[in-house]
């Protein structure tokens, strides 16, 4: 664990990997230091922010240093169930990389939890982990320009619910009608850190 300040009111906590990350996240986010008013989990890093009228970074740090995570413990900030329609232009292909066949890559994104580690590459993006290692595949050779709003997909060890459309480079399996970003909503992010997930299969 490696801490660093950012700027005055920050401090960006770089770990080995994303699984130091959640368990980090999830001993702090119930019961934050002091003076804390925002966590920011990332792939390697968690960034705490804090409030320098109330608290300060060497404070902070100690709070960080003096945390005990425990390995394999995942945040969870609630549940959600999104339902998906198995029909993605990847999904033989998924099947021909893990072996699985296609009802297989089905079963196996259906019956686990996945977890929101963290979000990115644009707003309601979220990055999911699940517990089930079946699933990981390379991203695509070649990204497409343009994937739709509501598709499902895969690329390494996460799975994840494109918000609006964009161009992508992960391999979809499915799609969705629930909206993953709705400005209308508050918040508006169906999927945000420490979210438990169930896909369920229309």
């Amino acid at each position: 664990m490696k801490l660093l300040p950012c700027a005055d009111q920050g401090i960006l906590v770089e770990l080995a990997d994303l699984d130091e990350v959640l368990a980090l996240y999830a001993e702090l986010v119930d019961a934050p230091p002091e003076g804390v008013v925002d966590l920011v989990p990332a792939a390697r890093t968690l960034l705490l922010r804090i409030d320098p009228q109330r608290t300060d970074l060497r404070r902070v740090a100690r709070a960080v240093l003096a945390a005990d995570p425990r390995s394999g413990t995942r945040p969870d900030a609630g549940h959600v169930e999104v339902p998906v329609t198995y029909d993605g232009e990847d999904l033989a292909e998924v099947a021909r990389l893990t072996g699985l066949g296609e009802r297989g890559v089905i079963e196996a994104h259906t019956s686990q939890e996945w977890t929101v580690a963290f979000c990115g590459f644009a707003p309601g993006f979220g990055y999911l982990v699940g517990t089930d290692d079946r699933l990981e595949v390379p991203r695509r050779s070649t990204p497409r320009t343009k994937v739709p709003a509501g598709a499902v997909a895969l690329a390494g060890e996460f799975t994840g619910v494109y918000p609006r459309e964009s161009p992508g480079g992960w391999q979809l399996i499915g799609h969705t009608p629930v909206q993953a970003w709705d400005l209308d909503r508050d918040p508006p992010a169906l999927l945000s850190p420490g979210i438990r997930v169930r896909f369920v299969e229309r």
